[in-house]
């Protein structure tokens, strides 16, 4: 679960690359992989049951979105060396540029939606776990619905911030360069991004109820 929480966290500063300053997001970035890693390592049960059991449509679509997360973090790794200037600018690697940028655009907005369905998928599983280390033994009424007011208001919130900054158009290469308010507060900015992350995540984990 800290594995899991540290690359949540990490995954809102990538998000702020240009916020956080270029050398801090290739080093995050970096991290981030290595905790890619290792969240598989620690959950290799996963991957020896892959051919084991019956492929109800849930599985399927946990399984088709863990796929996509492995490409997305693969797109993200080989396009970040690629336009590596700190950590990886000791390799002798020229051109690419260009396709590496718009691999790595494509790769963050996309990879960002696919953890965030990942999480709503899993996130009775987190609740469980986080009740567990907090000591609560038993679901209380209020709080879960407190909970779920906090996350629609999360998500009204992320439809709003996804449609100011216009990510789909990043999403869909309407736009090949990515805009940021250099003025917005970093606070503001990770909200945002809170918010659309509750967004995704709130319709993956309705769909996994159907």
């Amino acid at each position: 679960m800290i594995v899991d929480l540290a690359m949540t966290v990490l995954l809102f500063c990538l998000m702020a690359y240009l916020l956080v300053g270029e050398a801090a997001h290739e080093w995050l970035g970096v991290a981030m992989f290595c905790l890619f890693i290792l969240h598989h390592a620690l959950n290799w049960n996963w991957h020896k049951n892959l051919i084991k059991g019956r492929y109800t449509p849930l599985r399927i679509l946990q399984t088709g979105i863990n796929v996509l997360i492995l490409l997305s973090m693969i797109g993200l790794m080989v396009s970040g060396i690629i336009m590596s200037r700190e950590v990886f600018d000791f390799l002798p690697i020229s051109g690419g540029m260009g396709f590496a940028r718009t691999l790595h655009m494509l790769a963050s907005y996309w990879g960002f939606l696919f953890m965030s369905l990942h999480l709503g998928l899993h996130w009775s599983m987190m609740m469980g776990m986080m009740r567990k280390a907090a000591g609560i033994k038993k679901p209380a009424a209020i709080r879960t619905w407190l909970l779920r007011v906090l996350v629609i208001l999360l998500a009204v919130f992320g439809v709003y911030a996804f449609i100011k900054n216009d990510i789909a158009s990043y999403m869909l290469l309407r736009t090949h360069f990515v805009f940021f308010d250099m003025e917005q507060p970093l606070v503001l900015f990770f909200l945002e991004y809170l918010g659309m992350m509750a967004l995704w995540a709130a319709i993956a984990y309705y769909i996994g109820k159907l």
